[in-house]
């Protein structure tokens, strides 16, 4: 069993511009994306900490599976529960298409999913700053 969460924009600027943002840990905290921490490195094998305005006060630990454009990966769990976060981009006619998207598995998934909150909300809204950032970095 698992549960996904996905999100997608046409983001009007170059595959380059949405990359530099999503690899940018300062733009991410600061830029509006429902991100409260974000510290550590966004690259192959870095680890970040990251605290999300969407379970203020808790603390993911994860790990940058895979950071090399056109996809990053990170990582975090155990077999009892884990999650596992993608970032694609895809240049599209005059621009790029984001995904975003979170596959949760694990052995205890049915009872934590019960208790976390709705992440879409979330998910839009980190989305949307990256279609902001990014087009504002292309101009």
């Amino acid at each position: 069993m698992q549960k996904v969460i996905t999100v997608q924009r046409r983001i009007v600027a170059p595959m380059a511009a949405v990359w530099q943002v999503l690899t940018n840990p300062e733009a991410l905290r600061t830029g509006g994306l429902g991100l409260l921490r974000l510290d550590g490195e966004i690259r192959r094998d870095g680890r970040i900490a990251l605290e999300s305005a969407s379970a203020p006060g808790r603390v993911f630990r994860l790990k940058v599976e895979e950071c090399a454009m056109p996809r990053m990966v990170w990582s975090s769990g155990t077999v009892l529960f884990n999650g596992r976060r993608s970032f694609d981009v895809r240049e599209t006619g005059g621009g790029t298409e984001f995904v975003m998207s979170e596959v949760y598995r694990g052995l205890m998934l049915r009872l934590i999913w019960l208790s976390m909150p709705d992440l879409q909300p979330g998910f839009e809204i980190f989305a949307d700053g990256v279609k902001r950032l990014a087009e504002r970095v292309a101009q």
